[in-house]
């Protein structure tokens, strides 16, 4: 017996010893028990080396990693649970995940993430959940999910997809829920949900689709929910909702005009249908829809005369419950439908024809053609490659039902005009690095379905107003890296659905008015890496759907104020490292009723005015004002909206006067790194926990943001940083998909 217990008493000594070698990373919280491990809001720029192996969840959300290397996590091999969120993650290497064969969950949203290699997402091959929310995926090439066999659930929401191209979701055999909703979408390709078997919900809310996708969705016969919420579709034609399965249909809030009466006939297994606010004056009587149980019709221009009568009657005899009141005529106005009589629906003036346009059709397949020699052509993704062929002249002969044709790394020059005969189903052109100095008038001329255009990595310093003639489509441009010394003036004219603009690292030094004209549905303007000194007040006028505007690492020394006027959805503005010095009052209330996301930070910022954030308030997510010199910050409590703040590197003078900031901060539920730099006595001290403050007047007596006492406060309810730390030993909660 005693020669057991001396043997116990080893092996605890043993385990313990093994606990205390392999310590919890400085910045991090370690529940050696649970293998959690949570590094949150660390300003880590690596992974810490001393993570155990044996960790199972590893929380490292809100640092700054911008690339994830090759083989970044094979020290964690038993990782189940991995968190990225809000990393500032701008590249995924190939191999970055490999050795990660018993991860389910991944959560990259809120990154910089732009493009996903095929071999980004190796070694994934149990992972059943992916979250690539809030990035700025702008294309996705065919093979990036191809070894994630086993993923159920796809969150691609708040991306800059404008195309998705056939089979581009090959290998999801399991997915269940693709979400793609808040991204820019115009064309489907035909065959882009061909290899999702197992797919049962498909969010494609709040894009651009100006018709039914028909032929994409006809090949999901296992759906049974589908959101087209949001999109600009004016009208359903005849069978133009193909899907054996579907019970659940959403086009509320689009465009809606008129629907035919057989639209849904090929989905018999339909039960709810939501048509509420779209510009529907009435409806047919719905052929083929049997198993319609609920129409919601509430936000329409509802005409009930006599014309409405055949679709009133329907409704009885289907038993279809209808949602919806009368907006005319005028006796009849608010009544709601099921409330009606047929003698009361009586005939008036005959009501005027609506325009009806029909679905826009994708371009006829011709694969006729030979590839060019020296490249390669795929027939089943229909896409061309000729790149770093060292070529001197662009290639001609290409099948005519490319839609991708990569010829990067190229020596052109110039681009001649109608240098792309024949492709008139070619949807994304890549020309990065080609040595391009022109573009010549006519150059895209027969490029109609053209969507993507990649132009970084040249020598362009202009282009004349008829460069891009031919491609009205395009939607998406990237010119960074080029030498261009002001925007071309007159160049957007002819892209009147142009959505995402790329002129970053050029040597712009000025926007003038002007500049934008015809740019009437962009969205995205990045500016970044340029000597961008004045804005003109009118240079962004044209642009009134702004919603991103970048203008880091330039040379303003204000605010532009003046030039954000007449931009009412502006939700994200970046000034990072640009020398302003001081932020004046209302520096940015013509943006206040929309701004979501302020970065403000690597300044020098000195001084900023009591008003500077007048207007700003609960709509507020994010505020960057990180690596400063200001000593004190102006009234926030406004801010209830609040998920990031980052005080970090800003010499707070923790004296009375910081007293309303201390107290602010103390309430927050959130990590924003702000310390003190003087007096002497506090330096180096969080301004949350600074004793500095207990000596100012009215300390013990003193009101907390929201006007209670803090022992009131603290007495009426349970102590957040009790329950915050309980949480965190039990480990991270799981975000939602």
């Amino acid at each position: 017996m005693r020669l057991f217990w001396g043997l116990l008493l080893l092996t605890v000594a043993l385990v313990l010893g093994g606990t205390t070698a392999t310590r919890c990373p400085a910045p991090c919280i370690c529940d050696n028990l649970r293998a959690h491990v949570l590094c949150l809001n660390g300003n880590l720029t690596a992974l810490p080396s001393t993570i155990q192996e044996l960790t199972k969840k590893l929380n490292v959300q809100g640092n700054s990693f911008t690339v994830i290397p090759a083989g970044a996590f094979l020290a964690t091999p038993y990782l189940t649970h991995l968190d990225l969120q809000r990393c500032k993650v701008e590249r995924l290497e190939e191999g970055a995940f490999r050795g990660l064969g018993r991860l389910l969950y991944l959560n990259l949203a809120s990154n910089g993430i732009a493009l996903l290699y095929q071999e980004s997402l190796d070694g994934l091959s149990s992972l059943r959940q992916l979250s690539l929310e809030g990035n700025r995926i702008e294309e996705i090439q065919p093979g990036a999910f191809g070894r994630l066999g086993s993923l159920t659930v796809l969150d691609l929401r708040a991306n800059a997809l404008v195309y998705l191209p056939d089979m581009v979701f090959q290998g999801l055999q399991a997915l269940r829920w693709l979400r793609l909703s808040r991204n820019a979408l115009h064309v489907l390709g035909s065959e882009a949900f061909a290899a999702l078997p197992a797919l049962r919900r498909l969010s494609l809310d709040h894009n651009e689709l100006q018709a039914l996708p028909a032929q994409a969705l006809a090949r999901l016969e296992g759906a049974t929910r589908l959101d087209l919420g949001h999109n600009p579709i004016t009208y359903i034609a005849e069978e133009a909702l193909a899907m054996a399965s579907l019970k659940h249909l959403s086009l509320d809030h689009a465009a809606l005009q008129d629907v035919a009466a057989e639209a849904f006939a090929g989905s018999p297994q339909l039960r709810t249908l939501d048509l509420r606010q779209n510009q529907l004056r009435g409806l047919p009587p719905l052929a083929g829809a049997g198993g319609l149980a609920r129409v919601s019709l509430a936000g329409n221009p509802l005409l009930c005369s006599c014309l409405l009568r055949p679709f009133h009657s329907w409704l009885a005899r289907a038993r279809v419950q209808a949602e919806g009141s009368c907006a005319a005529p005028p006796a009849l106005r608010g009544r709601p439908l099921d409330s009606l009589s047929p003698p009361e629906m009586r005939c008036g003036p005959p009501l005027p024809p609506l325009s009806s346009p029909a679905p826009s059709e994708q371009p006829s397949a011709a694969s006729s053609g030979q590839c060019p020699r020296g490249c390669t052509c795929s027939s089943e993704f229909h896409h061309g490659s000729c790149a770093g062929g060292g070529l001197r002249e662009i290639p001609r002969g290409f099948p005519g039902d490319t839609r991708l044709l990569d010829l990067r790394r190229n020596a052109f020059g110039t681009v001649p005009p109608g240098a792309f005969p024949g492709l008139r189903a070619l949807a994304s052109l890549h020309l990065q690095r080609c040595g391009i100095r022109a573009l010549r008038p006519g150059a895209l001329r027969g490029l109609g379905s053209l969507l993507y255009l990649y132009l970084a990595h040249n020598r362009l310093s202009t282009l004349p107003a008829a460069a891009f003639e031919g491609a009205p489509q395009l939607a998406y441009l990237d010119l960074d890296h080029n030498a261009f010394t002001h925007l071309p003036t007159g160049a957007f004219q002819l892209l009147p659905n142009l959505i995402s603009l790329h002129l970053q690292h050029n040597a712009l030094g000025q926007l003038e008015g002007g500049a934008l004209a015809g740019a009437r549905q962009l969205r995205w303007l990045y500016l970044a890496g340029n000597t961008i000194g004045h804005i003109a007040p009118a240079a962004l006028a044209p642009a009134k759907m702004l919603e991103k505007l970048h203008l880091e690492d330039n040379c303003l020394p204000a605010v532009p104020t003046a030039a954000l006027w007449g931009l009412p959805a502006l939700s994200e503005l970046k000034l990072s490292r640009n020398p302003i010095r001081r932020l004046g009052y209302g520096a940015f209330q013509p943006v206040a009723s929309s701004l979501q996301h302020l970065c403000l930070d690597s300044m020098g910022l000195e001084w900023i005015s009591p008003g500077a954030f007048t207007g700003l308030g609960p709509k507020i997510r994010s505020l960057h004002l990180e690596s400063n010199k200001m000593s004190n910050l102006p009234d926030m409590r406004n801010f209830t909206g609040l998920e990031i703040l980052n005080l970090r590197d800003v010499p707070f003078h923790c004296d009375c006067q910081l007293l309303p900031l201390h107290r602010w901060i103390s309430k927050l539920n959130l990590h924003v790194g702000a310390t003190c730099e003087s007096p002497p006595e506090a330096q180096g001290l969080k301004v949350k926990l600074s004793t500095t403050f207990q000596s100012c007047p009215g300390w013990g007596r003193g009101k907390d943001v929201g006007g209670s006492s803090d022992k009131t406060k603290a007495a009426s309810k349970p102590s957040k940083k009790k329950r915050s730390g309980k949480s965190a030993a039990r480990g991270f909660k799981k975000s939602r998909a």
